[in-house]
């Protein structure tokens, strides 16, 4: 699917439709949790939200992918230009003609793409974090920039500042709580794939706090699980969800018809917390999914937070 072009074209690749269909059936087939997330939201901010997590995965890939031992920082500032010249209104692939219409209807920044992009210029040469400071820098731009991102889809509550003595007070701003749910959810993601990332020999739990619980690196690509492996990832699952309590707070300044899909993907990728628990916290040799039954399950209680809080 990654195909880096040396000069973009201007010339029509395919229907707006067509890119945007695209678009659709790479995020049902590779997210479902997140696509059943979107089925919530009108179909102009949907079709957006898929275009932009096809960029998004397509980024990814690049260092993750089955081409990322190809992958190289000229790759990465080819990329970059690419990037550049969707922001320009010039697609260079099929899929880039859904983003150039999702920058025609929506109000995004270009500055967490970019940012996305040196998240993965860090897998290139980083296989180990020392500190957590260090992994929330690493989370943030491969996840806290698609809260961004999302965010500028999703718009903010205009209403909240109708009455006379508020109308001269700025629109609601719920940035850094979009940042939250986008850390929490690569937290979510680092946890659940533990044993896959050992394998390709990543570990993206600080070290830090391996040592805090006396467990080595050496105990992790061996998949030891006992008291002190259960303890350390008690206190990880608890650092997700305070990110994604904080993540909460901002849910309630997006429009309207965007709070539901909103706090359904909040609770639906948070429950995938719940089932590493379920697990006695074996990520090495069980992943972690959500039922689609328990999935569906969670939406009416969505539906009422978006409605209350």
């Amino acid at each position: 699917m990654l195909q880096l072009s040396d000069s973009p074209r201007s010339e029509q690749l395919t229907s707006v439709e067509s890119a945007y269909e695209l678009c659709r059936q790479i995020t049902a087939k590779y997210s479902k949790t997140f696509y059943l997330g979107t089925l919530l939201m009108t179909p102009e901010k949907r079709r957006a939200i898929w275009a932009i997590y096809v960029w998004c995965r397509r980024t990814d890939e690049l260092v993750d992918g089955p081409q990322a031992a190809m992958t190289t920082e000229e790759t990465l500032d080819r990329w970059e230009n690419q990037l550049e010249a969707i922001f320009r209104g010039y697609p260079t692939d099929e899929a880039d003609v859904a983003l150039v219409n999702t920058l025609e209807q929506f109000p995004l920044d270009i500055q967490p793409f970019r940012d996305m992009i040196e998240g993965q210029r860090m897998d290139l040469y980083r296989s180990r974090y020392g500190t957590f400071e260090e992994l929330e820098l690493y989370c943030y731009r491969v996840a806290g920039t698609v809260g961004l991102m999302s965010t500028a889809i999703m718009g903010v509550d205009a209403e909240q500042r109708t009455a006379p003595w508020s109308r001269e007070l700025p629109l609601p701003n719920p940035a850094q709580e979009a940042i939250a749910l986008g850390i929490a959810n690569q937290l979510t993601n680092i946890l659940r794939d533990v044993g896959e990332d050992a394998r390709r020999g990543r570990i993206y739990l600080p070290l830090e706090d391996l040592a805090l619980f006396n467990y080595t690196e050496n105990d992790l690509m061996k998949g030891v699980l006992d008291d002190r492996w259960r303890a350390l990832m008690q206190f990880q699952i608890q650092r997700a969800r305070k990110f994604y309590l904080d993540a909460e707070r901002g849910i309630s300044q997006l429009s309207p018809d965007a709070r539901w899909p909103v706090w359904s993907a909040l609770v639906l990728y948070r429950k995938i917390l719940n089932v590493i628990e379920e697990n006695h916290y074996d990520v090495f040799n069980r992943r972690a999914f959500v039922p689609t039954w328990r999935k569906l399950r969670c939406l009416p209680g969505a539906l009422v937070r978006s409605r209350m809080m």
